[in-house]
């Protein structure tokens, strides 16, 4: 079986590592890949951005199925492209990719469906917006209504913030034509709950939890993710059936009686409040750093498990983990997510995965003359597998001691709430 996977970061080292492991013999290729993924995949010159050259290289290598990664080619219709010419994909359609891209779209379908998120309003004018500031009390969230690489949440404890990041999203930033939302600010605990879909069906998997912010304590700007941890223990059973009966089904349901079935994986965002939990916003993708630490405790056959999705054939799927907890440490470049420094040359990998609980994903590297150079904002991420959180941690920062480079920077306390 012929398997494509479009992306280059740390998820699509983790997927394509699940993949390679898989029963079912495969040939992995990746656009356009990285040096992790190179040990299980071809990778090619070719860009994510590029949809005709990946459609014409799936059609002439008669791929059997295409695994998009991020986002942003899924939100610009590769799948679509892709289902033209008869290829099997592991994304949901441009339509239903809405979900991410537009915050307003999901805050409908949450409101005609009785699904519990926080009170909102939508803004195109920078005045409106502002103005209507004036009326409301802090803390309160703001949000870019489009696609910002994790970065277009601002959680604002006064006034003057939130007029700064209602300027700086209209200043066009995130995109060319902005729009916001003004959302009630939730009180709780943040996790990661995923769930594949293939149009009707439903199967949950594990949860995560992820941390956003650049520095200890969460605090600082928000990043892409600086790590994660799994299983989540606020997540009881009871909270996940609440999870499934009064938020994924009746989206599900939603995208499907109007024609315009959600299939892939779907990642909700979600409070845990006093009140249960409530949606913060939906991702039409695997989560990064989350996917790091979830792979490494499955135990079913991710490819059987993405077949099952895209076939329509997940009502009878068992999936099942290892009674483990898996820990995710993002080592990035100083300075990001903003003005970030790069290009230092990185050693010591292969130590630190002596360890057989240790898996370091590469996020942002190039190799050059042999080198391994950290290329991107997020370079690595270390994940670590042990019976405790206490334990996956401790292997983790041990691996972390042992890879080098001068740009280094990673948060020292992920897991913290878990720890508590």
């Amino acid at each position: 079986m012929k398997i494509l996977i479009i992306g280059n970061g740390g998820r699509e080292h983790a997927i394509a590592r699940s993949i390679y492991l898989s029963s079912i013999p495969n040939k992995i290729y990746a656009i356009p890949g990285n040096p992790g993924i190179m040990q299980y995949a071809e990778c090619l010159n070719i860009s994510s951005d590029n949809h005709k050259d990946i459609c014409n290289f799936s059609i002439r290598n008669n791929i059997n199925l295409v695994i998009i990664g991020p986002e942003v080619p899924i939100c610009n219709g590769l799948s679509d492209e892709l289902e033209k010419g008869n290829i099997k994909v592991f994304a949901p359609s441009k339509f239903a990719s809405q979900l991410e891209s537009s915050k307003s779209f999901t805050k409908e379908i949450a409101y005609k469906n009785n699904i519990p998120t926080a009170a909102y309003k939508w803004f195109n004018k920078q005045d409106r917006a502002l103005q209507y500031l004036d009326s409301l009390n802090t803390p309160i969230v703001i949000k870019a209504d489009g696609l910002a690489a994790g970065k277009g949440v601002f959680i604002c404890e006064s006034k003057k913030e939130a007029s700064e990041s209602i300027n700086e999203i209209f200043s066009g930033k995130f995109t060319d034509n902005p729009s916001l939302i003004i959302e009630e600010f939730l009180n709780g605990e943040e996790v990661s709950f995923f769930a594949l879909v293939d149009g009707k069906d439903i199967q949950p998997l594990i949860s995560a939890q992820d941390h956003k912010r650049l520095l200890e304590g969460d605090k600082g700007p928000n990043t892409g993710g600086m790590g994660a941890y799994t299983p989540t223990p606020i997540l009881t059973n009871n909270i996940i059936g609440q999870v499934m009966n009064k938020i994924i089904e009746p989206t599900v349901s939603a995208m499907y009686k109007n024609n315009t079935p959600y299939k892939g994986v779907l990642f909700a965002g979600l409070m845990i409040t006093e009140k249960g939990p409530e949606l913060i916003e939906y991702n039409i993708r695997f989560g990064d750093p989350e996917t790091q630490a979830m792979l490494m405790l499955l135990k079913s056959d991710l490819l059987s498990m993405m077949l099952d999705t895209v076939n329509g054939d997940l009502k009878n799927t068992k999936i099942t983990w290892k009674n483990e907890t898996s820990l995710t440490v993002v080592l990035a470049n100083k300075g990001y997510p903003l003005n970030y420094k790069k290009d230092s040359i990185i050693t010591g990998i292969e130590d630190a995965e002596k360890d057989p609980g240790i898996k370091v994903f590469h996020a942002g590297t190039r190799l050059e003359n042999k080198r391994l150079i950290a290329s991107g904002g997020r370079v690595l991420n270390v994940t670590a597998t042990g019976l405790s959180i206490e334990e996956a941690r401790k292997k983790a920062y041990n691996a972390i001691e042992k890879i080098k480079f001068k740009t280094k920077y990673y948060r020292k306390d992920i897991a913290w709430r878990a720890m508590n």
